[in-house]
């Protein structure tokens, strides 16, 4: 009876957990301080291709190089007659068959809450982002109103569902400290989209104003000049479950 009260009050605002907007006004930010001609981003769970289409178009970039990861068969095809360069792969088991350094912008937006190899994917996007670069992730937010309201209730939160897709939760402290582990990344920014259970008008600023209760949360994500790939942090922990490495 709870859970079904709870999931009526967020009814028709959960396009807004996407963030659309919220990856699109960081990809312009991003592309202001880089200061170059030549966007090259790659969408890591490429999905409708929307993320990327409108980071495209807010950046305004003299030149601009599309690709995308998809397993999904009609997303791939729906993506390609768009002029996005796609490529069919497990994001969890393969390597990004590009150079290193070869992007400028990584988006990942609501794809790692799906995986459990999430060390080897920020390995393959620390190799291929150039120095200087972003990395630009939305996740679900474990730490969501909603969610601690369904945990003082007794309920399994819905970012994390046992009989569900999700397979990790994220906190913001929890995914600054995965993501910063080692040195490859700094982040910059974070800001959160939707805020269960108020409608939209409402929502949008209640996620601007905070962030760590928002339904998702949104990190930029920077590369540093470190050398090598964010595997090596595998190396300097020590961890029971045995992740894959390549």
């Amino acid at each position: 009876m709870a859970g079904e009260f709870l999931r009526e009050l967020k009814r028709g605002t959960e396009p807004l957990n996407y963030g659309r907007e919220v990856v699109a006004s960081m990809a312009a930010r991003h592309w202001a301080d880089l200061r170059t001609e030549e966007l090259r981003v790659l969408d890591v769970g490429l999905g409708s291709a929307e993320d990327i289409l409108n980071a495209a178009a807010a950046v305004k970039a003299q030149k601009t190089v599309l690709c995308g990861l998809e397993s999904y068969a009609p997303n791939v095809e729906a993506a390609r007659k768009k002029g996005i360069e796609v490529l069919a792969l497990n994001v969890e088991r393969q390597p990004f068959p590009f150079p290193d350094g070869h992007f400028n912008l990584v988006l990942a937006n609501q794809v790692l809450e799906h995986t459990k190899e999430i060390f080897w994917i920020f390995s393959e996007v620390s190799r291929v982002l150039a120095p200087g670069g972003a990395a630009i992730v939305g996740v679900p937010n474990l730490a969501s109103l909603h969610s601690r309201a369904m945990l003082l209730l007794g309920l399994q939160p819905s970012p994390i569902e046992v009989l569900g897709p999700h397979v990790r939760g994220f906190t913001k402290g929890g995914f600054v400290r995965f993501v910063t582990a080692g040195g490859y990344f700094e982040v910059t920014e974070v800001r959160g989209s939707n805020f269960y259970p108020f409608p939209a008008p409402l929502a949008k600023p209640m996620a601007r104003l905070f962030p760590t209760f928002a339904v998702s949360l949104f990190f930029l994500c920077k590369r540093t000049a470190k050398a090598g790939r964010f595997i090596e942090v595998l190396d300097e922990n020590f961890f029971e479950t045995e992740y894959f490495r390549g």
